[in-house]
């Protein structure tokens, strides 16, 4: 048991609210253009928890020298002693194998899909060591859970969840950029690349609010190709609001909020999203026009 305790908190389970709402948004619109499975939606969370488990069990296996060394993650599972290196790429494999599997029991295209998934959200850990674009590859390795759950869906690739999926991107990047300064002098003795080693912290937070700001507009993007009921633009404005706090917070370059801004803020901003979606829905489905 107290294993297992140790292995969600590597893998930092509590984060599984940033990507899992926005897929599960993206099948609640696909099943209005396909037919509704219950089952489909069972395989979807599946895939989608031995993605993110893969992903991060394998960051945690790639990166534990470095974790080892950096004052702010010496104390994370592997560099502690808690979970081998050993157990940690077993856990990537078996998650893998429950990606793989999961996305063949949806449709022949997921399964197909399913190694290119695992190379970006596998691959995004080598990153750091190489370029900055590190934090838009995270953001492509997230902002891909809506793509997937659409053509687990329908079987089909389509403009919505691309629209969806590309503002996720940018959110995911703009954040983990927040996050990334709370090692800038870390990375930057140890020569490891991110917008901010790369661009100095006061650049990487003005950075960091364009890519938001691209976000809020890719969000409503959606909007041109599927009909929204009016509650769809409260949804965005609260989540638009949420995103102005979230750099309020790190006004002045204060960086002592970064994890309330990291988590909390961003942690709403899916959650609004996903209700705002399933409110849609109930909304239509209840003939209430909009």
């Amino acid at each position: 048991m107290n294993k297992l305790v140790q292995f969600g908190r590597m893998i930092k389970f509590s984060h599984t609210i940033f990507a899992l709402p926005f897929a599960l948004s993206s099948a609640i619109l696909a099943i209005q253009y396909a037919e509704f499975k219950w089952t489909s939606f069972i395989w979807i969370l599946l895939a989608m928890i031995g993605a993110r488990t893969a992903a991060m069990s394998f960051n945690r296996y790639i990166d534990a020298d470095i974790d080892r060394e950096n004052p702010r993650t010496a104390n994370r599972e592997i560099p502690s002693g808690k979970i081998t290196k050993s157990d940690a790429l077993i856990y990537v494999i078996l998650s893998s194998l429950l990606l793989i599997f999961s996305a063949y029991r949806l449709n022949l295209l997921c399964f197909y899909l399913s190694p290119v998934a695992l190379i970006v959200i596998l691959g995004y850990s080598y990153l750091k060591r190489f370029t900055w674009l590190c934090h838009v590859v995270l953001g492509i390795g997230l902002g891909i859970s809506p793509v997937g759950a659409w053509i687990a869906i329908t079987g089909t690739f389509s403009v919505l969840p691309v629209l969806i999926g590309l503002a996720i991107m940018f959110w995911v990047a703009g954040f983990d950029i927040i996050y990334a300064c709370q090692d800038f002098e870390f990375d930057s003795k140890r020569k490891l690349h991110s917008i901010p080693v790369t661009f100095g912290i006061e650049r990487s937070l003005s950075m960091a609010k364009l890519f938001h700001t691209i976000a809020f507009l890719l969000f409503l993007a959606p909007v041109y190709v599927h009909e929204f009921h009016w509650i769809y633009f409260i949804g965005i404005a609260f989540m638009a609001g949420f995103l102005v706090n979230e750099h309020l917070l790190l006004r002045q370059r204060d960086l002592s909020k970064v994890n309330l801004a990291f988590f909390n803020m961003n942690a709403y901003f899916s959650i609004v999203y996903f209700s705002t979606i399933c409110i849609d829905y109930y909304l239509k489905q209840a003939g209430i026009s909009g």
